[in-house]
């Protein structure tokens, strides 16, 4: 081994014995438990409980002896468990296997991949789609391969981390602007005048506050100084706007933004896989050289199956969408009515503020004891000073759920004096 590696033999020789089990590894025991210590302490430790169900507005988690109401999940549609979207994932399974086995264009792709790329196509009235692993994946592929040493991307300070990767990953200059703030994305767009192309990235609807971008005011600025725009619509796809359309809908602006990614993950099944839809040229770029999508196994056949049973519900009616959007609107109006702080701008995501990190975390496990399954935010997913309860609204959820959840939170809230 010291011949084949040369002058640096030994070196290496001795890191390697280290990594294969030697007390003298740099990356001791301690030194990985000095961190972990330091996430404990900072009251910011992740506990995952543990699901034995299905996905559903009812569910089972391990340690609790009876169901509880799962408000916890972006199951938005309530499609993760339909009997139809399930079939056609167990069918494709039979036809098509458990996996390609292999990246798309080697021997990755089947037909249902490309029926499944229309189809998202035709939803968002775009001319072509394609698809990734996931919508973490697509935003990682887009921005390297679009943007040069010559352009700008000015991006939103609070969008996902997905968005932020993709971005650092690029060569373009990068510019943030503060959340929401229009005049403050005009001097960045000012700022980015000379430059070739700039692109403005923002989140359709930003998940922690569950409140709206204003894309109205950013495709108005776009066309002042002639900029693309990027959205991320992952919490909005699906359910969001009359027919489920997402952020676009919402404000009747279909077809004034360039790039839109999205996710298969949420609303739409709930399994996996993402995708960006845009103009046909854009998407026969992302096929050459967008490294996600070229280095990444081909989607499993019965995630496409499933996804594509989706959007075939999804273009015949809208009551899943108008179901959400009704179980939002009793929910925010029964708990402000009791005096909660509830943020957002009537979407899904409605988060209860109440400020205090271990004031959440105590709510949350008191919510779980009256069957209720919530979890408490506090920094540094959100800011300091900023814990809330995010409940999340499902299709799935019947008008007696949800007074069952206002109920259990007047209760608790009136029991910590929060209400």
């Amino acid at each position: 081994m010291i011949t084949l590696l040369g002058k640096h033999g030994k070196h290496l020789t001795t890191l390697f014995q280290q990594i294969r089990g030697s007390k003298s590894w740099p990356v001791t025991k301690e030194v990985l438990d000095v961190q972990l210590n330091e996430i404990r302490e900072a009251g910011t430790w992740k506990t995952e409980r543990v699901i034995v169900t299905k996905q559903d507005a009812l569910i089972r988690v391990e340690g609790s002896k009876e169901p509880v109401l799962n408000f916890c999940a972006n199951n938005y549609l309530g499609l993760s468990s339909n009997a139809e979207v399930v079939k056609a994932a167990k069918d494709a399974l039979d036809k098509y296997g458990a996996g390609l086995s292999s990246v798309r264009f080697i021997c990755g792709t089947q037909d249902i991949h490309k029926q499944l790329e229309k189809k998202i196509a035709q939803f968002h009235e775009r001319e072509d789609t394609i698809l990734y692993a996931s919508c973490f994946d697509a935003n990682a592929g887009i921005f390297e391969v679009l943007l040069t040493p010559e352009d700008a991307v000015i991006s939103d300070e609070l969008n996902h981390a997905s968005i932020i990767d993709g971005i650092r990953m690029c060569k373009a200059k990068r510019l943030r602007y503060k959340h929401r703030d229009m005049n403050d994305l005009k001097v960045k767009l000012q700022e980015a005048k000379d430059c070739r192309l700039r692109l403005i990235a923002t989140d359709g609807v930003f998940s922690m506050d569950g409140n709206v971008a204003p894309l109205k005011e950013i495709c108005d600025l776009a066309d002042e100084y002639n900029a693309m725009i990027f959205m991320d619509d992952c919490h909005a796809t699906g359910f969001f706007g009359k027919t489920g359309r997402g952020t676009e809908e919402y404000f009747g602006l279909q077809g004034r933004v360039d790039i839109i990614n999205s996710t298969l993950g949420k609303a739409l099944g709930g399994a996996a896989g993402g995708y960006t839809t845009g103009k046909k040229e854009l998407i026969d770029l992302l096929r050459q050289r967008s490294r996600p999508y070229l280095f990444s196994n081909s989607l499993p056949p019965a995630i496409v199956a499933s996804a594509s049973k989706v959007f075939d519900i999804l273009m015949h009616n809208n009551q899943l969408s108008d179901k959400v959007a009704n179980n939002t609107k009793l929910f925010r109006s029964e708990m402000k009515s009791l005096g909660f702080d509830i943020l957002g701008d009537n979407h899904p995501i409605c988060p209860v503020l109440l400020g205090d990190a271990k004031l959440a975390t105590v709510f949350a496990d008191k919510m779980l004891e009256k069957g209720i399954y919530v979890i408490g935010f506090s920094y540094p997913v959100v800011p300091k000073g900023r814990a809330r309860i995010r409940v999340q609204i499902s299709a799935a959820h019947s008008k007696d759920d949800i007074m069952k959840t206002v109920n259990a939170f007047k209760e608790v809230g009136k029991s910590l004096n929060v209400i």
